[in-house]
C-alpha cells in the first residue's frame, strides 16, 4: 500500500483529445489527485509514463492503431510503481478479464458517474483491485446454481479440501489485498502466505492470482465488490 504522501499522479491515455481535457478537469477538481501527463497513442503513452512515472494510469482500451490490451504490459515496464485502471466503452467481459489478466488492477466502464471513476483511482491507488459491477455479474451467471450438484461435485470436493487458514487467505485475495497485508491481517509472515497461495492454486486447479478471485466469487468464498450506498441511491433515483 501507498503511503498517503501527497496527491494520486494520474496519467491519461485515450485517442480522443476531448476525452483527455474532460478527464483532466474532472482530475484536478479533486483535491487529492494530480493530471501529470496524457497521450492518444502508443508512442506517445509510453513516452509520457516513463518520463512521468504516474501513481495511476487510465487506458482507453480502443486506441487508433493499438490494442489497447496489449499496450498494458508495456506501461507496467515503463512505469514500474504505476497501477493501470481501464475505463473503456467496451462492454465485453472476456476483454476485461484479459486485460485484468496483463496487470491492469481494474476496469470502469465510461457510462458509469464520474464518482464511479475517483473511487476506483483511489482504491487501485491503495493496491486494491476494482471490478466493474458488469464484470461481476459475468462471474456470477457462470456461478452454480443449487440444483446442479452434479456439475457442482468436482469443485465442491476441491473446495473440501481447504484448511480454514487457505478460507481466510481466500476471502483477502477476493478483497483486493496483497501478500504483505494479508500476513499483517492475520499476523503471519509473507513467506507463509505465499505457502499458502502455492496450496491453494494446487487444490482449486487456478493458475494465478486473478484466476483465484474469478473462481473464489463463483463459489462463494469471497465476497465480490459492491456499489456504494450513494451510487446505489442515484441509479434508483434515475429511474
Amino acid at each position: 500500500m501507498r503511503a498517503p504522501a501527497g496527491p494520486i499522479r494520474v496519467m491519461l491515455i485515450d485517442d480522443h483529445a476531448v476525452v483527455r481535457s474532460a478527464l483532466r478537469l474532472l482530475i484536478e477538481s479533486q483535491p487529492g489527485m494530480k493530471a501529470v501527463g496524457e497521450a492518444g497513442d502508443r508512442a506517445d503513452a509510453l513516452a509520457v509514463a516513463g518520463r512521468e512515472q504516474p501513481d495511476v494510469i487510465l487506458l482507453d482500451l480502443v486506441l487508433h492503431k493499438t490494442d489497447g490490451v496489449e499496450l498494458i504490459p508495456e506501461l507496467l515496464g515503463a512505469a514500474g510503481k504505476a497501477r493501470v485502471l481501464v475505463l473503456t466503452g467496451v462492454t465485453d467481459p472476456e476483454v476485461h478479464v484479459r486485460a485484468m489478466r496483463l496487470g491492469a488492477m481494474g476496469v470502469v466502464l465510461k457510462e458509469k458517474a464520474s464518482e464511479v471513476l475517483i473511487k476506483a483511482i483511489e482504491k487501485i491507488n491503495e493496491g486494491e483491485i476494482w471490478f466493474d459491477r458488469s464484470l461481476v455479474a459475468d462471474v456470477f451467471s457462470e456461478r452454480p446454481r443449487a440444483g446442479e450438484a452434479k456439475n457442482q461435485d468436482p469443485e465442491a470436493a476441491k473446495i473440501a479440501t481447504l484448511t480454514e487458514r487457505e478460507r481466510e487467505v481466500i476471502a483477502l485475495v477476493g478483497e483486493g489485498l496483497k501478500n504483505k497485508q494479508i500476513a499483517d491481517r492475520l499476523s503471519i509472515s509473507q513467506t507463509t502466505v505465499s505457502h499458502h497461495l502455492t496450496s491453494i492454486f494446487n487444490k482449486l486447479g487456478v493458475s494465478d492470482r486473478f484466476e483465484l478471485i474469478i473462481y473464489a466469487y463463483r463459489y462463494g468464498l469471497a465476497d465480490p465488490p459492491t456499489e456504494s450506498p450513494a451510487a446505489g441511491r442515484r441509479r434508483r433515483a434515475d429511474r
